[in-house]
């Protein structure tokens, strides 16, 4: 069945009609679900009503199963469905406000060598309404509700490639930036994508002013082939002319995320081709990142890091290394949920 979380405000609307139920219902309901709350703990409702709904829909469709906070006050939240499948999601705490990473599939068929996400490959998609849940409950759990939101940005960025699963997570971000919902701005939130070149220019034509954040790991075709299988199928230089066709079209900056692999891209040589590749007349970033080891993947961190970025910079490209969190807690995607799958088997 499909999660009542999955409605938006206009088809809550139209169920409470379909219900007999004066207008005024959509709102309670919705700002209830909204505030991380199951059908049954929404109080201003009768049992009647939550019957018949329960009937027709699942009830909100996931719950915080697990949560470890790191030494720095990085959160790894482990998200239970209601079929049984695990996600997970990181809460980061910076000065300008809580940013949350959240899943769009449970486990990925991308299958990136340096990813713990994709080692037990695809499971299935999750719907708008249980990447939503993901949000909701973090914001709960942080003491916020629809009025009062403790969540200020977003990271699509979790286990998952969320353009392998385009129609739920622009159906998500509809969701989330709604006015009935958290009313959070797309300016706030990111969608990391390993780079289906189709798929970003549809993203560009839903006019959703999200910033584009692109897994590119390579200064070019041959190596990002042996680290990313999805190369293979989308070209490299037809990646970059994708991005700078989403720049053209939304305006909005776009920022590469380069995790720095010792001996497979980490040279001072790999920084000038990875500068010529992608430079052009765009805005553009790019997030240097410190690999996140995975044990059953064998790669290791770069100790360039700086001397990479560096380079960059005297090359004319904006370029920082991002900063590691959460490390202590199995921070990199897929991490814990691979352990309490192991430990539960």
């Amino acid at each position: 069945m499909q999660t009542i979380l999955d409605l938006n405000f206009e088809q809550m609307k139209d169920l409470m009609a379909n219900f007999n139920e004066p207008s005024f219902r959509a709102t309670q309901l919705f700002q209830g679900l909204h505030s991380g709350k199951t059908i049954n703990e929404i109080s201003n409702i009768s049992k009647k009503l939550k019957d018949e709904i329960l009937l027709n829909f699942d009830d909100f469709p996931a719950k915080i199963y697990k949560m470890l906070e790191s030494k720095d006050g990085t959160r790894k939240y482990v998200f239970k469905f209601l079929d049984g499948n695990i996600v997970e999601g990181v809460l980061m705490k910076y000065k300008y406000g809580n940013t949350l990473c959240v899943s769009t599939q449970v486990g990925c068929r991308m299958n990136c060598f340096f990813c713990a996400s994709s080692l037990n490959g695809l499971i299935r998609n999750l719907s708008a309404g249980e990447i939503l849940s993901q949000v909701l409950l973090v914001n709960k759990d942080l003491g916020g509700n629809v009025k009062d939101r403790k969540i200020t940005n977003i990271v699509l960025m979790g286990s998952g490639e969320p353009l392998d699963n385009y129609t739920s997570v622009v159906n998500f971000l509809k969701l989330i930036s709604s006015e009935q919902s958290l009313n959070i701005s797309m300016r706030n939130i990111s969608l990391s994508t390993c780079g289906l070149v189709d798929k970003i220019d549809k993203l560009s034509r839903e006019n959703l002013g999200i910033t584009l954040t692109i897994s590119l790991h390579a200064p070019n075709q041959q190596i990002r082939e042996k680290i990313m299988p999805v190369a293979k199928t989308y070209k490299y230089d037809d990646l970059i002319k994708a991005v700078k066709r989403y720049f053209e079209k939304t305006g909005r900056r776009v920022v590469y995320e380069y995790a720095l692999i010792s001996g497979v891209n980490d040279s001072l040589k790999n920084a000038e081709e990875l500068a010529r590749s992608i430079k052009g007349d765009y805005s553009y970033h790019i997030n240097l990142i410190p690999l996140n080891e995975v044990k059953e993947r064998g790669l290791k961190t770069s100790k360039n890091a700086y001397q990479f970025m560096e380079k960059l910079n005297k090359l004319g490209v904006s370029a920082t290394v991002r900063r590691t969190m959460g490390e202590d807690i199995e921070g990199a995607c897929g991490q814990l949920r691979n352990k309490i799958l192991k430990d539960e088997n």
